[in-house]
């Protein structure tokens, strides 16, 4: 069973407000087959503690506006990795070397991407890079 679209768009819009405040390599996977708890993840990457917490700040924002609160928010303190629960969508927003150390698109990449129209491919991810 696919993430439904309520999730997927919840989704969306959390990979949109990471891209505003420049987030990078921001992916969002369907895990809604290999878990029973979430349907999707949204993982995103900062160069350092103060922008993985301005990324914080405006997904939570912009899901506020559309009347979503998340029901945890884990990591904020030391703010390399944060981890904001949606139920249905879970954001990750880490680090630079947090992502690269625990690599969740490694341990989760059996899970379809969803495609999120408008944000840049990251350049490993784009076939017209050499």
């Amino acid at each position: 069973m696919a993430a439904t679209s309520e999730a997927r768009e919840l989704a969306v819009a959390a990979a949109h407000a990471a891209a505003d405040k420049k987030a990078s390599d921001v992916v969002v996977l369907d895990v809604s087959e290999q878990l029973v708890i979430t349907d999707a993840f949204v993982i995103a990457s900062a160069s350092n503690e103060r922008l993985v917490g301005a990324i914080v700040d405006n997904v939570e924002e912009k899901l506020r506006e559309s009347g979503h609160k998340p029901v945890r928010r884990e990591g904020a303190r030391e703010g390399r990795w944060v981890l904001l629960d949606y139920v249905d969508v879970v954001v990750h927003v880490q680090h630079v070397e947090e992502r690269s150390f625990y690599g969740l698109e490694r341990l989760w990449k059996d899970c379809p991407r969803i495609e999120v129209a408008g944000l840049e491919e990251s350049p490993a991810e784009d076939p017209d890079v050499p």
